[in-house]
């Protein structure tokens, strides 16, 4: 990804005077506080735009169906940061977030960009949808790389989130090309992958984000910013009610050494 040569910080999101704070145009406290909820501040901070209603039901949407899956690695990583340091939230949020990555929370983005790709592909050969799928999907099996936002440890027919997020985006008008590809794209695993993986929620994000025109480059700031509350909740119920240390001791329990030892070495007390 080019970052650039720029020699002059610029930016068009905020700015303030002594007596204002601007967003993105708009007066932080006559336009903005009171006036607009948080799903849709962070899609105005995004874009510079109004979320309209198919937007703002999808990306809130898509907020709630990720935020929260129970003890995760990211989860128990933060839980344990905040155990040994109880008075600092912030590094056991840090903590959890710094685990979003290709296997936990960054599907989405890699999802999306492979919908985009097979909707250019598709553009190419004269909307053959299903041809496009195909083809994307072989380059993965050729470079032996995983399916983004498809199959589930627990979730074998389908993540349960799929379908609601779905009946969101088409209930409040979100366009749906981009859920036809991610469809196409589970329909076309079997004869690539000969074998069935079924759409997940890291797929379902994009699928009805970019029907709302939703930044491809912001699409891992979704599940991040849903993580971060769920995070926080965790923090919150540490402090009351501790796991972190339980989770270490657990840890060790099942800890089993590979390495050499030198001789006469004996695990165990002596």
């Amino acid at each position: 990804m080019k970052i650039g040569k720029a020699s002059v910080p610029r930016s068009a999101i905020c700015t303030s005077n002594e007596h204002h704070i601007v967003v993105r145009g708009r007066d932080l406290c006559d336009d903005l506080i009171g006036r607009i909820g948080f799903g849709d501040y962070f899609y105005f901070l995004l874009t510079g735009r109004q979320a309209d209603a198919a937007t703002s039901a999808i990306l809130n949407a898509t907020l709630v169906a990720i935020a929260e899956h129970g003890m995760v690695p990211s989860v128990q990583a933060a839980r344990m940061t905040l155990a040994a340091a109880p008075d600092a939230m912030q590094g056991a949020v840090a903590a959890g977030i710094l685990g979003c990555g290709s296997v936990i929370l960054g599907a989405s983005e890699s999802a999306g960009r492979l919908f985009l790709q097979i909707e250019q592909q598709s553009r190419q050969n004269g909307g053959d949808l299903p041809a496009a799928a195909h083809e994307a999907l072989a380059g993965l099996r050729a470079q032996r790389l995983p399916i983004p936002g498809y199959g589930h440890p627990q979730h074998k027919s389908r993540d349960p989130r799929v379908e609601r997020l779905f009946e969101v985006s088409r209930e409040s008008g979100g366009g749906q090309r981009f859920v036809q590809i991610a469809e196409a794209v589970e329909a076309a695993i079997p004869d690539i992958m000969k074998r069935e993986l079924k759409l997940n929620v890291s797929a379902a994000i994009p699928a009805v984000l970019l029907g709302v025109d939703f930044p491809v480059n912001a699409l891992k700031g979704v599940p991040m910013l849903a993580r971060t509350a769920s995070l926080i909740a965790h923090m919150n119920e540490e402090l009351d009610q501790p796991a972190g240390f339980a989770l270490s001791y657990q840890a060790a329990r099942e800890y089993e050494y590979t390495g050499k030892v030198p001789a006469g070495f004996r695990e165990g007390p002596e």
